[in-house]
């Protein structure tokens, strides 16, 4: 068949891959360049085993924090916003734990096949992507804290995770020294050896290379502007899209516009309950003497900051606005990240160079990403959006999953 995804950033592309490995006829549109938008600037990590949803039992908790405080790493500006209300509802509706236990059940299957896809696709890809496997730490500074996540690793293990430890500050030291000057803020953390990370860009822009010299068309820098429906059946059919430049027919077609998912659902009759989580990233030229930047991949969990090694620069990034699309990059906002890496890493970097950069991750309010059918949309458009802060973990796997659903769907209702 010839199938048309919508969305060029790494969801997108890993769903062209996919697509054009099972034999079809492949093109991609977006409006910007390969991973350009969410994809571009983001946590650098690939978390396969540590995947604990945002939805969590212990948002209650902390819901006066994350919302008052100025240091929040948590921000929400109500607007005028249906889909900001109803997305907020049903996210604390979600953060209860038998919610949380099946979304995490989810996300390492998910993280489990992507994983698998991705070892192979890294050997196809021409350019170095800055691929590590060091391991991933995640920090905690309290007790309470850390027992929450002794409680999630059991869960993860008795799930089929890979192996995983709490390990006391001392051993944190041991794992990573950069970390020395900040020991005493630290309870405990996880600790993930086979944790990975990669720029997400340069495997997009990889991607792109491949996927070019397989056939797959890529029609870039062509806004979005509407469908053609053919209303002969009970859902109808989309006959094209239409975009910059003309119409783009084919047989199926498949939604990966992240945070923009919702808004082109709507006009085709479905509701995804997608809402963008605003996010930052600075990225740092690294200091190369020994124990001054980190080498393992960091989470700290109280400031939901990361901190990956890709080559030669550390990515920073976290925060998760609730704010609507909004792609201003307040300089307070990014005095905070630097802030938290001098704090854990004050000797990781000069900080002259930040390149600061703001993002639209897509979530769900449950955190597990839509893949497939949605009810009221057309019956050839298909939908892979809504993967959150770990887009780049599961884009692969749900690539597949995506793939596995479309083809036997298309022949049926044809």
């Amino acid at each position: 068949m010839h199938i048309c995804v919508l969305g060029a950033g790494i969801v997108g592309l890993a769903t062209a891959w996919q697509l054009q490995r099972d034999g079809h006829q492949v093109t991609v549109i977006d409006r910007a360049a390969p991973g350009e938008g969410a994809s571009a600037g983001n946590g650098a990590q690939l978390s396969y085993s540590y995947v604990a949803p945002l939805a969590d039992p212990s948002i209650w908790r902390q819901l006066p924090h994350l919302l008052f405080s100025p240091s929040s790493p948590l921000k929400l500006r109500p607007k005028l916003d249906p889909q900001q209300w109803r997305w907020g509802l049903a996210f604390l509706a979600a953060c209860n734990a038998p919610m949380a236990a099946a979304s995490t059940a989810r996300l390492l299957a998910l993280a489990a096949a992507s994983r698998a896809v991705f070892d192979s696709v890294r050997a196809e890809l021409p350019a170095d992507i800055d691929f590590s496997a060091t391991g991933k730490l995640v920090l905690y500074r309290s007790a309470d804290a850390l027992e929450g996540a002794r409680r999630q690793i059991d869960l993860q293990r008795a799930l089929g995770s890979a192996p995983q430890r709490l390990v006391s500050n001392e051993e944190v030291i041991a794992i990573e020294p950069a970390l020395a000057g900040y020991h005493r803020q630290i309870a405990g953390a996880v600790h993930t050896p086979s944790e990975c990370a990669a720029d997400c860009l340069k495997v997009c822009r990889a991607l792109e290379q491949v996927l070019r010299a397989r056939g797959v068309v890529f029609s870039l820098g062509a806004d979005i502007e509407g469908f053609d429906l053919n209303r002969g059946s009970q859902r109808g059919r989309v006959q094209a899209v239409q975009a910059a430049g003309g119409p783009v027919q084919a047989d199926a077609f498949v939604m990966a516009l992240g945070s923009a998912s919702a808004r082109f659902g709507r006009q085709l009759g479905a509701y995804l309950p997608v809402y963008p989580l605003k996010g930052y990233s600075i990225t740092l030229d690294v200091d190369n003497s020994p124990g001054a930047a980190p080498t393992v991949n960091v989470t700290d969990s109280a400031r939901k900051t990361v901190f990956a090694r890709i080559g030669s620069r550390l990515r920073v990034a976290g925060m998760a606005e609730i704010v609507g699309h909004d792609s201003r990059i307040p300089e307070g906002r990014i005095d905070t990240m630097v802030a938290a890496t001098r704090a854990l890493f004050p000797h990781c970097s000069d900080f002259i160079q930040l390149a600061p950069w703001t993002g639209m991750r897509p979530a769900t309010p449950t955190g597990v990403p839509i893949i497939g059918s949605v009810d009221g949309a057309p019956d050839n458009m298909f939908f892979n959006t809504g993967h959150g802060a770990l887009g780049f973990t599961l884009a692969f796997g749900s690539a597949v999953e995506l793939a596995s659903r479309l083809s036997p769907a298309v022949a049926a209702r044809s």
